[in-house]
């Protein structure tokens, strides 16, 4: 029971570099990518019309794409951990993705927009958003905790945002880019250059011991030992990083000592993706500080985006919107 969705925007992911090099695998090639999807619904397949109203979508609305394709039935299915599903498949990554005019995915795949929330916003939320919320609850946010956030590109300008609409006492955003900084501060994050000393030490000082969760996005040996490091006793690290490089830990000083917590984060469930969109529809979350460029559906600039990810070039997300003229970063 599939869904045909003309594609309205789509954003680029650091995960999308990672499965253009090889560092995480990707489906058969050729492969459209594009795992951040939101568009209107052009039409429905046989017998996909009921099911689609059962989740309130119907032709001409606006959605956005839940990216893991799950068979709904097993154990982990079943559990609401469908990014464990044996037979599952992930848009942008083992199927076509959405830098298209059209995407085709299940009708259970779809999730509504509410008014007032821009396509742009949705799209992006359908990765760097609700992967952040799945990182904090990884994590066990709690009311009242101090967190650190190690990389405030998309992904972690995100868990700044999330972190304080979920009642965090205080967020540190780590990061060697100034602009990116800035845009967290404005968030109302305390800023950590990482090259103004060791950014463990720093978050450590301004927390009177350490931080309860630390979230770590960039995936680099270096940030994931700060982010353990930069943690209190009883603290839970959650790394959501694709790591290219292997991290080393010295466990008996920075978990087994002090009872910390390392856990992983794997995507996010559909659940967490209405959960984000809920809290920007109730102007929990603003995005005029995250979509940092436009670009038309053009080859060429996806991968000169991509290319720029690879060299940790400034800005935050670009979006694809095909048939708009590109813009240049806000």
């Amino acid at each position: 029971m599939d869904a045909l969705v003309r594609v309205k925007a789509a954003g680029i992911c650091r995960s999308d570099l990672h499965y253009r090099t090889g560092t995480s695998f990707a489906g058969p090639l050729p492969l459209t990518l594009g795992h951040e999807n939101a568009g209107v619904v052009e039409s429905l397949g046989v017998d996909a019309a009921s099911q689609a109203r059962g989740l309130g979508i119907e032709v001409g609305d606006r959605v956005a794409v839940h990216y893991l394709i799950s068979c709904g039935s097993c154990r982990f299915c079943m559990a609401g951990h469908e990014q464990f599903c044996a037979d599952g498949a992930m848009i942008g990554k083992h199927v076509d993705g959405g830098f298209a005019e059209f995407l085709r995915v299940p009708v259970r795949n779809l999730v509504p927009v509410p008014d007032g929330v821009p396509s742009e916003w949705a799209a992006v939320m359908m990765c760097s958003t609700a992967t952040a919320v799945h990182a904090l609850h990884r994590a066990e946010l709690r009311a009242g905790d101090r967190v650190a956030v190690y990389g405030v590109g998309g992904l972690g300008i995100s868990a700044v945002q999330l972190a304080l609409a979920m009642g965090a006492l205080e967020v540190y955003a780590i990061d060697i880019d100034a602009d990116r900084l800035a845009r967290a501060a404005r968030l109302g994050a305390v800023t950590v250059h990482s090259l103004d000393g060791d950014p463990a030490g720093v978050v450590s000082e301004l927390s009177c011991g350490g931080v309860d969760v630390a979230i770590e996005v960039l995936g680099l040996p270096e940030t994931i030992d700060a982010a353990i490091r930069s943690l209190a006793p009883l603290g839970r690290a959650a790394i959501a990083g694709i790591a290219e490089k292997p991290a080393s830990i010295n466990t008996y000083r920075d978990v087994v000592g002090r009872e910390a917590c390392v856990v992983g984060v794997s995507d996010h469930t559909r659940a967490e993706a209405e959960y984000v969109l809920d809290l920007a529809a109730r102007g929990k979350l603003s995005f005029n500080e995250v979509i940092t460029a436009k670009l038309p559906l053009e080859a060429a600039e996806v991968n000169r985006v991509l290319d720029g990810l690879a060299e940790f070039a400034p800005g935050v997300r670009a979006v694809v919107v095909p048939g708009a003229p590109p813009t240049s970063l806000l």
